[in-house]
């Protein structure tokens, strides 16, 4: 029963990351798109900058209850997996050194340096996920090869594209916004970024069934010290998130 329930919290925190976090990260990919110049891209990276490291909390909380509550599957994946997992983590320091830096200094070229930081970041953070789980969706553990992989990465790449589109809809105003809808179809905006949120919720859950994680499980002792404190660490994650997007619900209007 403990490892059913250390399961469903780790979906449950895989799934909130690739919602919020896949949000600003696929806008972050689509910043010479969404923003053609520097004023434009200002807003964007204004939109994205009050929930990264919110968002961010997701996925460390899914590291931690991997290696915490699984650690067999955890010791499977880190060595066949390094090189995805070193990109990512490249990629994501490189991005979240534009969103910090980026108003930091004047002039144009240093924001032109961050603003290609957070593009090449976030497709770099996107690309190594898009390679990962299509790894696991075809049963590899290590850096998978083939057609197959390629399609799949290609389809999960696209999907944090239209997340991004959809988080900018939610988000943005005047010519972004603009660029945002045209691509993204005529639905209203909140319906729009429910499906593409969906179908992130949906992306690592189907990937995390493809392991083996109740046979790879702590000991009873540590679940049972480990599952009841994070969820009741549970309700002041959500309600940090709720408090976040109430506090910046309004648009980024420059």
């Amino acid at each position: 029963m403990t490892e059913t329930l250390a399961a469903v919290l780790l979906g449950f925190f895989a799934a909130g990351y690739f919602v919020l976090g896949g949000a600003d990260i696929g806008a972050g990919m689509l910043l010479p798109f969404l923003g053609r110049d520097g004023g434009e891209r200002r807003q964007v990276v204004a939109a994205i900058v009050p929930f990264f490291l919110a968002d961010e909390v997701w996925l460390v909380a899914t590291a931690g209850l991997l290696i915490g509550a699984f650690p067999d599957a955890e010791a499977r994946l880190l060595p066949g997996l390094l090189p995805l997992v070193v990109a990512l983590l490249a990629g994501w320091i490189v991005r979240d050194m534009g969103l910090w830096t980026r108003n930091r200094a004047g002039g144009r070229v240093w924001p032109a340096v961050c603003d290609t930081a957070v593009t090449l970041g976030s497709w770099t953070v996107a690309g190594s996920w898009a390679w990962l789980l299509a790894g696991l969706f075809t049963g590899s553990t290590s850096v998978a090869r083939g057609a197959d992989v390629v399609l799949l990465a290609g389809l999960v790449v696209a999907l944090f594209v239209l997340h991004g589109l959809a988080f900018a809809r939610l988000r943005l105003t005047g010519r972004a916004y603009e660029r945002a809808r045209a691509v993204s179809g005529g639905a209203g905006d909140r319906a729009t970024f429910a499906v593409t949120a969906t179908l992130a919720a949906l992306l690592p859950v189907a990937a995390g069934a493809r392991l083996d994680l109740t046979g790879s499980a702590a000991d009873g002792a540590t679940l049972d010290l480990l599952v009841p404190a994070v969820y009741a660490m549970l309700p002041l994650l959500l309600a940090g998130q709720v408090l976040t997007w109430w506090t910046f619900r309004e648009r980024v209007t420059a």
